[in-house]
């Protein structure tokens, strides 16, 4: 095959580089700057569709061959744009050798795209009132209790191609922390700021057609409850299997005990269906025993381990309205021992529509009724319930522009009191968050 100045100009066809704007240097000596084809040939080199011979020169009146216009071809594509037909009839002519440059052509493409950067940068803030007296503030320097925290947070999260199987993932947070609070105890305002860097997760996952493993540092949010129950990291191993009803194993060690910097080993089982279906439905159990960490919490040295069992169910009302509501119950404690209201959780949730950071304008809002007693949950996802509180709390979620996301969640309730003879106090919590993604 003749490798003339008319089988360049094909292939800047190919990716539209036949034009007058090109501006690209000629990295070849032996092509001319007065030449017809001078802007189309550093064009392409400058794409990467073209190499020369590693000299320096282009060689343009030499023959090639069918594999070394297979490659052009092959960089044009990848490349994307220009001709589509142009680019379709040169891919039939050329099948053969393209076959033969899968393998180079995927390795090619993976050293560009096998780490993906995802996340977005974050303000947040909350502000807590809890009242002993029975009433609720009125403003941020009235009262007892009253705390307030803001921060910033730059959250990073890659994602990386290992095969057509397996993934690595990690979270990268720094956060500095603009911090002031007001002691409950003698009013005094309390400054607490800070900046702190975290590897906060990082795991390996594979994804088959009916199962997926994931092994490391690794994410769980319970599937039943929509984390009601648990949202925090495991490092461990985790297993789903099944498609329309699934399974999922999760087996490893968690820091969401309730002495903190005190771990405990962490078994998790849930059975539940698709939670794309109209009805949804789930059962689970959740085992964290720490022989030291839960005589201490129980009140009984015959009990060493919080043994946790859920059932949720949900109901697609509409396609923007949806029901959902979960019951856990912690069967090991007995609450002479280890205080009241502190053996059952539950919720149910009311959602309206749902905010999608990629559409401007979208939104989403919710009301749930929802009481947490502290040794049914281990790691709930709310942001403005805590556990060991009972109450209402209403969420709102909106997109102004593109990939910002505005979120105002507001509880109002009670602190559940323990101990016999004492009585639930007023509590309530705003939380704004103000996300950018990237």
């Amino acid at each position: 095959m003749k490798k003339t100045l008319v089988s360049a100009l094909t292939t800047a066809l190919v990716i539209g580089a036949a034009s007058t704007t090109f501006a690209a240097a000629n990295p070849f000596e032996d092509v001319p700057a007065d030449h017809w084809a001078y802007d189309a040939i550093a064009q392409l080199a400058a794409d990467g569709v073209i190499e020369g011979y590693g000299d320096g020169t282009y060689r343009g009146d030499q023959e090639i061959t069918r594999y070394e216009m297979a490659q052009m071809v092959a960089r044009a594509m990848a490349k994307g744009g220009g001709d589509k037909a142009l680019i379709d009839k040169l891919a039939a002519e050329f099948a053969d050798e393209l076959n033969n440059l899968g393998v180079r052509v995927a390795a090619l493409e993976k050293k560009v795209d096998n780490v993906r950067w995802l996340g977005h940068v974050d303000y947040i803030y909350k502000t807590e009132q809890h009242n002993n007296d029975g009433s609720i503030d009125e403003g941020p320097n009235e009262g007892r209790g009253h705390k307030n925290s803001q921060y910033v947070r730059l959250r990073l999260e890659p994602e990386m191609t290992i095969n057509k199987n397996w993934t690595g993932h990690a979270r990268l947070d720094y956060r500095s922390d603009m911090n002031t609070a007001k002691n409950a105890t003698n009013g005094e305002v309390e400054q607490d700021g800070g900046n702190e860097f975290q590897v906060e997760r990082m795991w390996v996952q594979g994804d088959y057609n009916n199962f997926q493993i994931l092994l490391g540092k690794l994410p769980y949010l319970s599937n039943i409850d929509g984390g009601m129950l648990f949202d925090d990291n495991v490092s461990g191993g985790q297993l789903t299997v099944g498609s329309n009803i699934k399974g999922t194993v999760t087996v490893g060690r968690t820091q969401n005990t309730p002495v903190d910097d005190k771990t405990g080993s962490y078994v998790g089982v849930e059975l539940y269906n698709d939670r794309d279906q109209k009805f949804t439905w789930g059962v689970g159990y959740h085992h964290i025993q720490n022989k030291e960490v839960y005589t201490r919490e129980y009140g009984d040295n015959d009990k060493d381990a919080a043994n946790i069992w859920e059932a949720g169910l949900g109901y697609k009302i509409t396609d923007t309205l949806s029901l959902g509501g979960a019951y856990a119950w912690n069967t090991t404690v007995d609450e002479s021992l280890a205080g009241r209201n502190t053996k059952h959780a539950w919720t149910v949730q009311l959602d309206y529509k749902g905010a999608d950071e990629t559409d401007k304008g979208s939104w989403g809002a919710y009301v749930a009724y929802r009481k947490l007693g502290q040794n049914a949950v281990i790691a709930p996802t709310y942001d403005a319930m805590a556990k060991q509180q009972k109450g209402w709390e209403l969420g709102l979620s909106y997109v102004p522009f593109k990939n910002i996301m505005a979120t105002f969640l507001y509880f109002r309730g009670k602190d559940m009191a323990t101990q016999a003879g004492q009585d639930d106090t007023d509590a309530q919590t705003f939380y704004t968050e103000l996300n950018f993604f990237f």
